[in-house]
């Protein structure tokens, strides 16, 4: 593992994804990825805790990881992986805040992410990660709903300024980059030792449009959806065979 991005969601994990890419990082392990490859092992992790072994094993051949649940078990990864480097972004806790609060808006009111818990076995079978991974951020109704219930503001700042301080006073000195977007390339570069790209530094979840960027690029939520288009077309077969033969029988 080359980097840990310890910083919360909605910090500019997604930038900082995109960025990585770039200088060579082939394989990230973002939310979507923490959440379908290693579903099984992380809720065991929220339930007995992690071992340094168990995470080199989880992460074997992974550049680097980033977003929830990784960024709540930055320590650990950190000496799982002794020679990872660990960055934090930091950003306005009040912007920090309206952008959360703005991307658990738009998850509550997608129709499609709900078809895809009710209907899909990735959604079913994350309900547990799920809790398990914003339990620090929010509270989840029952399912099929599954909403996300921030915890209150006051709350939530607490956790950001107790996140960043912490990473601040533990993480090793020589292994941490605090950085800011605005900082571009130059210092990223030469904290991960590598050349400076030639194209401008990237910027995405500009809005917390999180979901949508997801539909365009991400292989897992594409799949995803392919298995959401299938369990429909089953289901939508039998209720049409359940409706044929109930009036077969009528007729009959």
């Amino acid at each position: 593992m080359k980097v840990i991005v310890a910083g919360l969601p909605k910090t500019g994990t997604k930038t900082m994804n995109n960025a990585l890419r770039v200088l060579g990082c082939d394989t990230i392990y973002d939310y979507p990825e923490n959440a379908y490859y290693l579903n099984k092992e992380w809720v065991k992790i929220f339930k007995k805790g992690s071992k340094p072994e168990e995470l080199r094993r989880m992460y074997d051949g992974v550049d680097a990881v980033m977003d929830t649940p990784c960024c709540f078990y930055w320590e650990e990864l950190a000496e799982a992986f002794p020679d990872a480097k660990i960055i934090l972004m930091e950003r306005d806790e009040d912007r920090w805040y309206k952008s959360l609060l703005k991307q658990a808006e738009q998850l509550n009111s997608s129709w499609l992410i709900w078809c895809i818990q009710c209907f899909t076995y990735f959604g079913i079978r994350r309900v547990t990660y799920r809790r398990g991974v914003l339990a620090a951020l929010a509270e989840l109704s029952g399912w099929p709903t599954e909403r996300i219930n921030l915890h209150n503001k006051c709350t939530l700042k607490r956790l950001f300024r107790q996140h960043e301080l912490y990473i601040k006073e533990k993480a090793p000195k020589d292994r941490l980059l605090i950085f800011k977007l605005t900082d571009g390339w130059k210092p990223l570069c030469e904290f991960l030792n590598v050349d400076v790209p030639e194209i401008p530094f990237p910027h995405k979840n500009k809005g917390a449009e999180i979901f949508e960027e997801y539909r365009k690029s991400n292989e897992i939520v594409k799949s995803v959806e392919r298995q959401f288009l299938i369990s429909m077309t089953f289901y939508v077969a039998l209720a049409a065979f359940i409706v044929y033969k109930c009036l077969t029988w009528f007729h009959w």
